[in-house]
């Protein structure tokens, strides 16, 4: 691994560390972090792979109340590129993926306990009317949400890939398989959570030809997601033009009553 890619991987950490908090550009999620992490090291087809798979999973993963998810950012970065670096399967990745969210978890509620201080210092800065203080109070709170993914992906990135895979293999195949087994369970809840955000009854059809297409047809993914666009964009169509308009009156033009009686 070179230089410029251990460079561009850290910053990839940074911006899903970031992510993570920052959820607008949902950085953080492995479908986008994957691929990141494999166009960084030159094997996108194996990123967008993993980043899916481990997508399935993550729909499950959510912060309820005070109990923190398991963290998606470290998870993504890491199995992606030890997978990529020591050539292992999509299955290999799903069981480094699982520890590694775990791990995260712990790490971000360590890392979010410390932000509390800073929240504070912009509390204080708040108080005074000092804006730049609370600016560099939240960047500061970010760095180390960035410095939570950096440093594990420093650490693996600077160990050889042949250490890497040689651990790899040292794994006692009834523990990846059974991780392997665990992470299909959590796809399938994934997938049946996003059923239950569905069930709304204008949408169920559009769900049962999904499955019907699945069924009968050997489209890929690709194929589905365009499916699925034109059906969202036809759908939306269908639904504003068939709604009565409203009828609109120039400016300057008044009706009289009188125009009746002179036509009489």
């Amino acid at each position: 691994m070179s230089v410029i890619q251990i460079v561009l991987l850290l910053i990839v950490a940074a911006i899903t560390g970031i992510g993570s908090v920052v959820d607008e550009a949902q950085t953080h999620r492995p479908l986008v972090a994957c691929t990141l992490v494999g166009i960084v090291l030159g094997d996108i087809p194996t990123g967008i792979i993993l980043g899916g798979t481990l997508e399935m999973m993550a729909l499950g993963w959510m912060n309820v109340g005070l109990a923190m998810a398991p963290d998606t950012a470290i998870a993504s970065v890491i199995s992606t590129i030890l997978v990529i670096n020591s050539h292992q399967g999509i299955g290999q990745g799903i069981a480094i993926a699982v520890p590694l969210a775990a791990a995260g978890q712990a790490l971000t509620i360590f890392v979010r306990t410390i932000t509390v201080f800073f929240i504070h210092k912009a509390d204080d800065m708040a108080k005074k009317g000092n804006y730049k203080g609370i600016e560099r109070a939240h960047l500061l709170a970010m760095s180390l949400q960035a410095l939570r993914v950096m440093i594990p992906t420093l650490i693996i990135c600077l160990i050889s890939a042949t250490a890497v895979q040689h651990f790899l293999s040292s794994i006692p195949e009834v523990i990846t398989r059974g991780l392997q087994i665990g992470g299909g369970i959590i796809v399938v809840v994934g997938y049946a959570m996003v059923i239950n955000m569905m069930d709304v009854p204008y949408l169920k059809p559009f769900m049962y030809a999904g499955f019907l297409f699945a069924a009968f047809t050997n489209f890929n993914l690709v194929g589905f997601g365009a499916l699925g666009l034109i059906a969202a964009l036809i759908y939306l169509q269908l639904k504003y033009n068939n709604q009565p308009q409203t009828a609109v009156t120039p400016a300057g033009v008044v009706f009289d009553d009188d125009d009746d009686d002179l036509d009489a």
